[in-house]
């Protein structure tokens, strides 16, 4: 467990107020910053299979959301479901990345930090499944009752 500091030693908020960033605030900076995200993102794309499941999967549920007619609310559920999914995978990337940039051989403390960020994408995953089946299981059914009903 850390050690707490004494008193005189803690950083104060004070302190903190004479933070100062290296650079300005600029339109190039932002634009740098989003093409760096880009980057990330296309990364992520190029190395990790499971993104390419991913990819798959939120092709489908937006197909899906878009034949089926799914309500406003019910896109906002979606979209956060899908954006959790991919925002645990670029961390998990991330993380697996650092870990292996900072340790070249194989390390237990590691794996369990790599095994811990996977799991937080396998919990996504399977949190946006729930999600699609409770959007599209009822409506996908009533297509095939109603086409049954007509044979």
């Amino acid at each position: 467990m850390a050690e707490v500091p004494p008193e005189g030693e803690r950083r104060s908020a004070s302190r903190l107020e004479n933070v100062r960033y290296a650079s300005p605030f600029t339109f190039v900076g932002r634009v740098r910053s989003f093409r760096h995200a880009v980057m990330g993102l296309a990364f992520v794309l190029r190395s990790q299979h499971n993104a390419w499941l991913h990819a798959v999967a939120t092709g489908l549920a937006i197909v899906l959301g878009v034949v089926l007619r799914i309500t406003v609310d019910e896109w906002c559920v979606l979209v956060l479901a899908v954006v959790t999914v991919w925002v645990a995978e670029a961390f998990n990337t991330g993380l697996e990345v650092l870990a292996d940039a900072l340790v070249s051989e194989r390390h237990p403390i590691v794996k369990i930090a790599k095994d811990v960020a996977a799991a937080a994408v396998l919990l996504s995953a399977l949190g946006a499944l729930v999600v699609g089946t409770i959007l599209f299981l009822p409506r996908l059914i009533a297509i095939f009752e109603r086409f049954a009903a007509t044979r």
